[in-house]
């Protein structure tokens, strides 16, 4: 059993039951356009209420217990939303295009070698212009709890050619642990044809 699949036993510190502040931010403000996929989901508390908004909106994680629950939810609330059990390094496997990505709380839990690995596959699933928004640990998060932290030079790093980091800011990513939201910064990364 992996470290997921023991969180989702009960509930994990990051499912907090409603979708993350930052992504009502940037839905209201109409950055998030179009059809939506959400990597690493959980249990889709974020695609959920863009489905509500009129996105149409699919789900992914690599962890059963999470993607049995975000349909649960789906059912119960009337929402037409899509949820997939696949590996975040496998996006290919869902056999489609989407113009947002949104990733709440996945690209800080992947390791130096992974990160590569990663940047390939959400390249598999976002069109061309499409924007990736991330909303990661931020290495100004004091402390050792919790996740990796990740700096603003790491995500330029992992996003080169074929991506243009439009920006990254400071946010907060809400949890049920510690002060109930921990330093975390926004990126907004489009997907640009190579020079």
């Amino acid at each position: 059993m992996s470290g997921f699949d023991e969180a989702y036993a009960g509930t994990p510190p990051w499912d907090i039951g409603r979708p993350q502040r930052e992504i009502i931010q940037l839905e209201s403000a109409g950055e998030i356009r179009g059809s939506v996929l959400d990597v690493g989901c959980g249990t889709g508390e974020n695609a959920l209420y863009l489905g509500e908004r009129g996105h149409e909106v699919w789900g992914a994680d690599s962890t059963p217990a999470a993607i049995e629950r975000a349909k649960a939810k789906a059912l119960q609330r009337g929402i037409n939303a899509t949820f997939h059990l696949l590996d975040a390094l496998h996006l290919e496997g869902l056999g489609r295009t989407f113009d947002t990505v949104i990733d709440t709380g996945l690209f800080h839990v992947f390791s130096d070698e992974d990160r590569p690995r990663f940047v390939l596959s959400l390249g598999e699933v976002l069109r061309l212009g499409g924007d990736y928004f991330m909303i990661s640990f931020s290495d100004l998060e004091p402390g050792s709890w919790g996740p990796r932290r990740v700096s603003q030079a790491e995500i330029r790093a992992a996003f080169g050619a074929g991506w243009k980091v439009e920006y990254i800011r400071k946010a907060s990513f809400e949890a049920l642990i510690g002060y109930n939201e921990a330093k975390a910064w926004l990126a907004r990364i489009t997907r640009a044809e190579e020079a």
